[in-house]
């Protein structure tokens, strides 16, 4: 069996070896010291891919979308890769959504890779490795990369930092119970597509999202409502074409640099703020930790003098 170490995956993911691309994907999801060294063995080959990511409310008809999308890129001769972050199992933590139900179509294209991930109970619907998990990705050559949530509802905003375009699905008949939702989505929306355009409703719909366009106030680029069906594939086209002048607008104004310049401020945040949470937590326990809220509850010392003893690691010694 060949080496199956963070290293000689990389290698052979690099040279085109799809099981070891796998088991990349996999120890990203897993996370750990092998997912950190995969992550700091392929950082230097990312920032090529260009990355999409596809979100609205469940029901919104968005693995048709992405799967009929998949298919106008392969006809223009783009290869693509499609991590679709799926329901976690509540018994294994697994996706229960898996590649043989999504996009059938596509699974036997040498120029597609799909791969399903599980959100494991993440509220915003994106799994926790899934930027890891497209890093991977970028640096063993997809250009496109198209990331499909769960979808958990209105609120679902956090594909937004993890992508350069980001597409907000919606079906006719939005209703109104979700007016002071859609503010949040028009934010990170790039692209809105009213999917499933052949039922009723679907003029009020376009029109209501076109007004609320008007309200928001000016902006560099105001993003077109595309009507679709994605089960006969009616409009698709026209997403594709949008997608491809966002990027075109993200290059030529210089956006897409600064967009990916604030998303890696954000994930080093989000890195240095989990190893301190991991931190605390760790100096919360133990014979020390207890001595001083022993002494605390026995009022000779007060909490703000005890975390910065905490913090600042220094032993327990009484008063100060």
């Amino acid at each position: 069996m060949p080496p199956t170490g963070p290293g000689a995956l990389t290698a052979r993911a690099l040279d085109g070896d799809r099981r070891a691309l796998a088991k990349l994907i996999s120890l990203a999801e897993v996370g750990g010291a092998e997912a950190t060294e995969v992550g700091a063995l392929l950082f230097g080959r990312t920032g090529r891919a260009f990355t999409v990511g596809i979100t609205g409310a469940p029901g919104a008809g968005k693995s048709t979308l992405t799967g009929a999308l998949v298919g106008c890129m392969r006809r223009d001769g783009i290869e693509v890769a499609v991590l679709a972050v799926d329901p976690s199992s509540p018994f294994s933590g697994g996706a229960i959504l898996g590649d043989r139900l999504r996009m059938q179509d596509h699974t036997t294209d040498p120029g597609v890779y799909i791969r399903s991930m599980a959100s494991r109970g993440h509220l915003g619907g994106l799994a926790l490795a899934t930027r890891q998990a497209v890093r991977v990705l970028d640096a063993t050559g997809a250009p496109w990369i198209l990331v499909e949530t769960v979808g958990v509802g209105q609120a679902e905003v956090e594909i937004a930092d993890a992508a350069d375009t980001t597409v907000v699905v919606v079906n006719p008949g939005w209703g109104d119970s979700v007016q002071a939702n859609k503010a949040g989505l028009l934010e990170i929306a790039d692209v809105l597509v009213v999917n499933k355009a052949d039922r009723d409703g679907t003029a009020e719909t376009v029109r209501d999202l076109e007004m609320m366009l008007d309200l928001s106030g000016e902006r560099d680029w105001r993003p077109p409502v595309i009507e679709t069906v994605a089960s006969t594939g009616a409009g698709v086209d026209a997403l594709w074409r949008a997608l491809l002048d966002h990027r075109r607008h993200l290059e030529g104004t210089g956006q897409l640099e600064r967009r990916r310049a604030q998303r890696l401020r954000d994930e080093l945040r989000v890195i240095l703020e989990e190893r301190i949470r991991v931190e605390v937590a760790d100096r919360c326990r133990g014979e020390r930790f207890e001595k001083l809220v022993d002494l605390m509850v026995r009022r000779e010392r007060d909490p703000y003098s005890v975390a910065e003893e905490l913090l600042a690691g220094r032993p327990a010694s009484g008063r100060p």
